[in-house]
């Protein structure tokens, strides 16, 4: 999604909501993002809806599921429970979708060291193939009956409180893209993504060529990241028993003087600049 009136920060926002649509959306970019969404389900919610597609998804029990997706941690049993269906039906609309590209399915970046209990199973995560999947059925597809009779508060109400996990998501891929940016030169990244266990979870683990781990975390604020948050992912990394080489953070409003200042050799700093200086080369 490109406008020659928006920040980089403001096309992250818009295409949580709208990326995947291969469409001309008048939005009013000049007014405030929220009032600015808000105005346009309530204006085009018939129009939206017809995006989607097969129009089956709308239905139980594919629509259950797929909320259960956008509103969860994403973890594939979760959603399931969630939707009320047993295992076996659940996992067949799951092959379903992930067949019809609506759907893909992530699993935890475990490194080859890492050691676990056996009777722990670590679930794969579904992901939405677009972000407007994910905003349409995390957020207006459970407010439907209410946005069909003009009665939008409860949606606005909801979608003002949870918008950041949608931005979140997005801002961990593009850092990840980044990640592998920065490595392709001198130790190319050969896997990465998220890594979750029965204790903690991941944005990034990354594993290069030469066996080397990252350990990524993405704070999308709008506030700059500490140190307390670099001490903080170091414990995590040792109750998870990963020996980790480099840790990276990324951070949209950067970082406190302090951990500027004194950042260890192992540890590399990203910030909103060097995701722009990326996508404008690319």
């Amino acid at each position: 999604m490109h406008h020659p009136h928006l920040d980089l920060d403001e096309i992250i926002d818009y295409f949580a909501l709208f990326g995947g649509l291969n469409k001309n959306l008048e939005l009013d970019y000049f007014e405030t993002f929220f009032n600015s969404v808000e105005l346009f389900v309530r204006r085009n919610f018939k129009v939206l809806e017809s995006y989607i597609t097969p129009s089956y998804l709308l239905q139980s029990p594919y629509r259950e599921i797929l909320i259960g997706v956008a509103n969860g941690d994403g973890k594939m049993y979760g959603a399931i429970k969630k939707a009320r269906v047993s295992e076996t039906i659940g996992e067949d609309i799951v092959s379903i979708m992930i067949d019809q590209g609506i759907l893909w399915q992530e699993k935890s970046r475990e490194p080859s060291t890492i050691k676990r209990k056996k009777s722990y199973r670590i679930q794969p995560k579904l992901r939405f193939i677009y972000p407007f999947y994910r905003f349409w059925f995390g957020f207006v597809e459970p407010f439907r009956k209410d946005l069909l009779q003009n009665n939008q508060e409860e949606f606005n109400r909801y979608f003002e409180a949870h918008y950041e996990r949608l931005r979140s998501l997005i801002y961990e891929q593009l850092s990840s893209l980044l990640l592998v940016e920065m490595f392709k030169k001198t130790t190319p990244i050969i896997s990465i993504g998220g890594y979750w266990d029965m204790e903690n979870e991941f944005d990034i683990v990354a594993i290069t060529n030469i066996k080397k781990i990252i350990i990524g975390e993405c704070k999308y604020k709008e506030r700059k990241v500490c140190k307390s948050e670099l001490t903080k992912l170091k414990a995590k990394a040792m109750q998870s028993g990963i020996s980790a080489d480099y840790f990276a953070l990324f951070a949209k409003q950067g970082f406190s003087n302090e951990l500027r200042s004194n950042t260890p050799s192992d540890v590399l700093l990203f910030e909103l600049d060097d995701l722009r200086q990326i996508l404008e080369s690319s």
